[in-house]
């Protein structure tokens, strides 16, 4: 990890798009080069809200939540690993 983004650092949470925007600042990261990955309807908002694609892990806690505007659903984590190599190949 190269950065460490807390609560203090940002004055607005989630769904707001303030943490990943934050996030995205201290990385020196545009956002055609991020991915964020969630687990929670609150999480796919505020990266939606940042206009950042999100990949979502659904688990049994969160199995009711609208994840309709992820750009990526994923049964698990190991699926993540060939979306990121298939994202790579873009």
């Amino acid at each position: 990890m190269d950065f460490v983004l807390c609560v203090e650092d940002y004055s607005r949470s989630k769904p707001h798009p303030e943490p990943y925007l934050a996030g995205m600042k201290l990385f020196g990261a545009k956002k055609s080069e991020c991915l964020v990955v969630e687990d929670s309807e609150r999480g796919l908002n505020a990266a939606f809200n940042a206009d950042i694609e999100c990949a979502v892990v659904a688990n049994e806690f969160t199995a009711t939540h609208d994840f309709s505007k992820a750009s990526y659903r994923l049964k698990n984590l190991k699926e993540l690993v060939v979306l990121l190599d298939t994202l790579s190949l873009k």
